[in-house]
């Protein structure tokens, strides 16, 4: 078995995906909303021009774009990891066939768009006021297709869990009818 196999059993074990569940749910609602930025987060949008960009960044002022930098480093790491584990052990472990286990990589190409993205979030940040325009244009690139990726990752994992509740729910009317 190839190491990225490996790694989506793991990440499909009931106690990894409490905790990756726990963890993301902690940052999303809980952590990010109360980061001191005076401002809607640009990597929470699904896009945005160079002047969405720049307003965004002056409304932060400069500690709100100095924390908004620190925590896209640190706490923003932290959530597509939980999420890319969470999304990829619920698309392993209700897969339909064990052919298919490489649908439970769509999500860490998600993470890995998210962690670009934090990189040029920071980028941008950092260059406040003389925002580059083309730098503003690779981001909120990054973000639109981190949005899409996690968006189908969600669908796919909530399809295929649902999809084997029913299977099961069947199996067991069946299994009590003869």
């Amino acid at each position: 078995m190839n190491r990225i196999r490996v790694w989506c059993e793991f990440a499909s074990k009931t106690s990894v995906l409490g905790v990756s569940l726990l963890t993301a749910t902690m940052l999303v609602a809980l952590v990010f909303p109360a980061l001191p930025i005076n401002g809607e987060l640009l990597d929470a949008k699904t896009g945005y021009s160079h002047s969405d960009a720049v307003t965004l960044m002056e409304s932060y002022g400069e500690s709100g774009r100095k924390v908004y930098a620190r925590s896209s480093l640190t706490l923003d790491t932290l959530l597509p990891v939980s999420y890319t584990f969470l999304l990829a052990g619920l698309i392993y472990r209700f897969r339909p066939s064990d052919g298919l286990w490489w649908l439970a990589l769509l999500p860490a190409a998600g993470g890995v768009l998210d962690l670009f993205e934090n990189v040029h979030v920071v980028l941008l940040l950092n260059s406040y006021p003389d925002v580059p325009a083309g730098l503003v244009a690779r981001s909120s690139s990054l973000t639109w297709l981190k949005h899409h990726a996690l968006s189908i990752s969600v669908v796919g994992a909530a399809t295929l869990a649902s999809v084997s509740a029913l299977v099961r729910i069947a199996g067991r009317l069946r299994g009590k009818t003869l």
